[in-house]
């Protein structure tokens, strides 16, 4: 059975390799060149002075900013190569899921295996377990190397929580991975139909994906929040990885006044003067006394436990998902 498996797949499983050899041909020489600009550069330097708490002093942030702006101009057309990233565990499901069925009915040799001696469940187990298997791996070596080559511009301030770039890095790939699989081999199980499997699977993988990304996400754990005053010396920390939820300034009562917006006092405003021109600026604003930026976020330090989260929570949808599908398959005529 392993044999016939192998014959069956072996052209997937090769062109699945070249895949992975090209991306590391990309991946290898330009993940080397931007670790010796974030180091050489003392960039790397620079965010580690900085600590990881979500307020860091304005004048270190100030420092680190003309070498940040620098590094995100010589590499930032290779943010654009995340977009790619994303559709890999799909392609996967497209490629190795949905036609693990759908093509054995479609061309009808399933009635040929399944009449010499192989029953439809040691079928479907077999099949199951190597291509589940086999995408597992495929799915974590995608995952470390992605992660390895993003590591400098995550820390750099694209953070790792932001949008692509959490779905592209740590375990989380394998869960899409697994997730694309199972969808594809249950997609080809109901419609039996190659093409069609493809096309359920590519919209239910995107309806889901979406789904938890814009809706579920966010709540997998309780957000912080955090205030500091308009005239601080302190202010966001760009090295701290924290996702920001919403932001705003609030008045001395805790009202919103102002969304998706946080201001400050010029570092000249540090005497009695500066703090009456500040103050005057702030009133002109509508912030009177007691005025506050305020923003609720996720901490960058839970960036591993999301992960978790998220991985498993895809890992138990494709696990219930080969159940319907090994059930499926004993009703298949």
């Amino acid at each position: 059975m392993i044999w016939l498996i192998w014959k069956q797949h072996r052209k997937q499983a090769l062109f699945a390799a070249i895949g992975l050899a090209v991306l590391a041909a990309v991946m290898v020489p330009t993940g080397l060149d931007m670790r010796d600009a974030y180091d050489d550069s003392g960039l790397g330097a620079c965010l580690a002075d900085l600590g990881t708490e979500p307020l860091a002093p304005n004048s270190a942030v100030d420092a680190c900013n003309a070498l940040s702006t620098a590094f995100q101009n010589e590499f930032k057309s290779l943010s654009y190569v995340g977009i790619l990233f994303v559709a890999l565990p799909l392609l996967v499901g497209l490629f190795f899921g949905a036609p693990l069925v759908s093509r054995e009915v479609e061309q009808g040799t399933h009635r040929f295996i399944w009449t010499q001696g192989v029953g439809r469940g040691r079928w479907a187990l077999a099949k199951f377990g190597v291509i589940g298997g086999l995408t597992t791996l495929l799915a974590a070596a995608y995952a470390l190397g992605v992660s390895w080559w993003y590591a400098p511009m995550a820390a750099n301030g694209n953070g790792r929580f932001g949008y692509i770039w959490f779905d592209v890095q740590g375990i989380a790939p394998i869960g899409y991975t697994l997730f694309a699989v199972a969808l594809g081999i249950l997609a080809g199980t109901l419609s039996r139909r190659m093409l069609t499997a493809m096309a359920t699977t590519l919209a239910g993988f995107v309806v889901v994906r979406v789904a938890v990304e814009t809706l579920l996400r966010r709540h997998f754990m309780s957000a912080e929040s955090l205030t500091y005053g308009l005239a601080s010396t302190d202010g966001p920390n760009p090295a701290s990885g924290d996702w920001i939820l919403s932001q705003g300034l609030r008045d001395a009562a805790g009202n919103l006044v102002r969304e998706n917006a946080q201001v400050g006092c010029p570092p000249a405003a540090t005497g009695q003067d500066g703090a009456d021109a500040c103050a005057d600026a702030m009133a002109a604003q509508g912030l009177g006394p007691g005025s506050h930026n305020w923003r609720l976020y996720q901490p960058g330090d839970r960036f591993w436990d999301f992960q978790f989260i998220e991985t498993g929570l895809f890992v138990a949808l494709a696990a219930l998902l080969l159940l319907l599908a090994f059930h499926r398959v004993r009703r298949i005529a």
